[in-house]
């Protein structure tokens, strides 16, 4: 009985997959040679990039807007269709039959930044609707202009 243990246990080892302790090492070596490579790397496209002005996505004019609202959904989603009727979140949106321009295409405005286009376009809707950008859809979608 004795003997047939040891040739299982025999049997058993020489099925088992040889060990890769050395390959292991190699993998983990170099995946934190590049994760140290890339933390402390220097970033020169940044310099190169100095004199070119900020381009800004939708993504990050929409956070910043949301941010600019204090957070408020409802009136969030509402001021969305307005702009996306308007510019489609374009903050280089001209209008060839006025002289509306940027994200809320505000008239005879010559602001190129995004950012101050949006505190002007949260400003005109505060003043003209209270501050709730729900109205200013509604009066939109009546009128076709806010």
């Amino acid at each position: 009985m004795c003997d047939t243990l040891k040739k299982r246990s025999i049997l058993n080892r020489k099925a088992e997959p040889p060990k890769a302790r050395l390959g292991r090492r190699r993998v983990w070596v170099s995946s934190m040679l590049i994760a140290f490579s890339l933390c402390f790397s220097k970033d020169y496209s940044v310099a190169l990039q100095a004199n070119k002005p900020k381009e800004y996505k939708v993504n990050t004019l929409k956070q910043i807007t949301f941010h600019k609202m204090n957070y408020n959904f409802e009136q969030f989603y509402c001021l969305d269709e307005i702009v996306y009727k308007e510019s489609r979140w374009n903050y280089k949106a001209k209008n060839p039959k006025s002289s509306a321009s940027g994200l809320f295409q505000v008239l005879k405005s010559k602001e190129k930044d995004p950012i101050k286009q949006i505190d002007q376009g949260l400003k005109y809707i505060n003043h003209r609707y209270d501050g709730c950008a729900c109205k200013a859809l509604a009066h939109h979608k009546a009128k076709g202009w806010y």
